[in-house]
């Protein structure tokens, strides 16, 4: 049985906004997050954190959706910046290079703290 994914955006302050996952985050629900992170950066939220506190499993989608939703979010000026992400996660940044890209804080505080004028380019 999987879990099922939750989307929920508890904060949003002027260009910030905080869109936090909980369950699996894979090839079946990547793109329900790619649409509602775009809704936000849209909407003018183009400096996005993604508390993934709540993600019991990631896959190669995932990290997909991750790096589409950072390049929407650079793109627009903005910036993508993880907060509370799961070991296997942060294993999987770290091989395929994307944690030079997706800057990473052990909290959604953390993150929120020093994701204004976060712009990490390639």
């Amino acid at each position: 049985m999987t879990d099922a994914l939750h989307i929920d955006v508890p904060h949003t302050d002027g260009a910030l906004a905080v869109i936090a996952l909980s369950g699996e985050f894979d090839i079946t629900t990547a793109p329900a997050v790619r649409a509602r992170a775009l809704e936000l950066i849209t909407a003018g939220h183009r400096d996005l954190v993604a508390d993934l506190s709540g993600v019991t499993f990631c896959d190669s989608s995932g990290l997909g959706a991750l790096v589409g939703i950072w390049r929407c979010a650079k793109d627009a000026d903005g910036s993508l910046t993880l907060a509370t992400i799961p070991d296997r996660l942060d294993r999987l940044l770290s091989v395929t290079g994307m944690d030079t890209f997706l800057p990473a804080y052990p909290s959604t505080e953390a993150a929120l703290a020093t994701s204004k004028g976060n712009r990490t380019t390639p």
